[in-house]
């Protein structure tokens, strides 16, 4: 939980680096409150507006850790458009996701981890 609150705190924070677990607890957190929301529109018969309601409050803390996760792997934010590829710019993107950030510095910032572990 503390790192879907830690994206949230930096919503719009594009500069930087977010490890891969960072990237990957918020997303999951999200996907979590997201399927909740469904269902309490479904009971409350709501039509889908308070699900409308937390897309648009999690819009740009996502962008953000999306970019940030690129910049860890050394890649530019802009990478994100892969996404508009259908198919194989979708599982490009999804393995530069799944790809370890680089050691140390680059041109982003410095290396999370080394930050973390001091």
């Amino acid at each position: 939980m503390e790192w879907y609150l830690k994206v949230l705190r930096n919503y719009a924070g594009f500069e930087g680096r977010a490890r891969r677990t960072e990237f990957w607890v918020f997303l999951l957190f999200n996907l979590i409150f997201s399927a909740l929301i469904m269902l309490l529109d479904r009971i409350m018969w709501t039509y889908s507006f308070i699900g409308g309601l937390y897309s648009l409050f999690v819009l740009i803390p996502t962008l953000a850790v999306t970019f940030r996760r690129l910049h860890d792997i050394n890649k530019s934010g802009f990478y994100i458009l892969l996404f508009l590829i259908p198919v194989i710019g979708q599982i490009w993107l999804l393995i530069l996701f799944l790809k370890e950030g680089d050691a140390g510095d680059n041109q982003y910032g410095s290396d999370p981890k080394a930050v973390q572990s001091v």
